[in-house]
């Protein structure tokens, strides 16, 4: 009997790309998280590079005296008061962000500027303008803004900004770790032509990164010694993952059961 060859493979037409099955992680995917990834964690090493001198800013501030205890003060590095008058205040929007304004008028030798204050605290409600107050400065820093008995911290306290400066760092660092992790499983999975991707293995893994970053964050809000915010930091977020690992494998577990 005459048996007929077999059938020679089809070839994709040329030009024409090859289709991949759905499903499949495509290479656009694997080089945005890269790139994500690579970006959050340069940003956060640029941050933690820049640490050290908002830290002896701080160590500065916190160290500094009232310039009325010395008789000739010298590069602004007490603490100073300067009555003035208030001109006017204001409120303004910026990336969805309230921030309060106050302008002060020092006197007639002196330009008028605006402090930028910290919230809609109990100093910046009850200002008006023609209203007498008190300016905290030092160095060309203005930190606090007084009147009466009351007082409030502006935007530019020299101790806040290493705090903020930290937990943006170790935020980054969490999300940018995700990230390239992700890139790497997703290069994983075009590799081994994987397509069954679990819904609820992602939501997992996005709740977990979120809590990892939120406690990283409260850590340096803890403790403003560096080393212990990264241990706790680092603590909080291997927890976190060792409970997602777990998580995830009871999951794997009953989807093959």
């Amino acid at each position: 009997m005459h048996q007929s060859p077999a059938p020679w493979p089809q070839r994709q037409p040329p030009g024409r790309p090859q289709q991949q099955p759905p499903g499949l992680p495509s290479l656009k995917g694997v080089i945005f998280a890269s790139v994500v990834g690579s970006v959050l964690v340069l940003a956060a090493a640029v941050l933690f590079a820049l640490l050290p001198g908002a830290l002896s800013e701080a160590a500065d501030f916190r160290a500094a005296r009232p310039c009325s205890e010395f008789s000739a003060p010298e590069n602004g590095d007490c603490l100073s008061e300067w009555p003035a008058t208030v001109v006017s205040t204001g409120t303004g929007r910026s990336n969805k962000a309230v921030t309060h304004w106050v302008t002060v008028d020092l006197g007639p030798e002196e330009p008028s500027f605006r402090i930028r204050m910290r919230g809609d605290g109990p100093v910046w409600r009850e200002l008006a303008p023609g209203d007498r107050v008190t300016v905290f400065a030092w160095r060309d820093l203005v930190w606090q803004l007084g009147s009466g008995e009351l007082r409030q911290d502006t935007t530019r306290t020299p101790d806040r900004e290493p705090t903020v400066q930290l937990a943006v760092g170790l935020t980054l660092s969490v999300v940018g770790a995700v990230f390239l992790r992700g890139a790497g499983w997703l290069h994983r999975r075009r590799a081994t032509r994987a397509t069954d991707t679990p819904t609820a293995q992602v939501v997992v893994v996005m709740a977990a990164t979120l809590v990892a970053a939120a406690l990283a964050a409260t850590a340096a809000t803890v403790t403003d010694i560096v080393w212990l915010a990264l241990l706790l930091a680092v603590a909080g977020c291997a927890a976190v993952w060792a409970a997602t690992a777990l998580l995830l494998r009871v999951l794997a577990r009953r989807r093959t059961a």
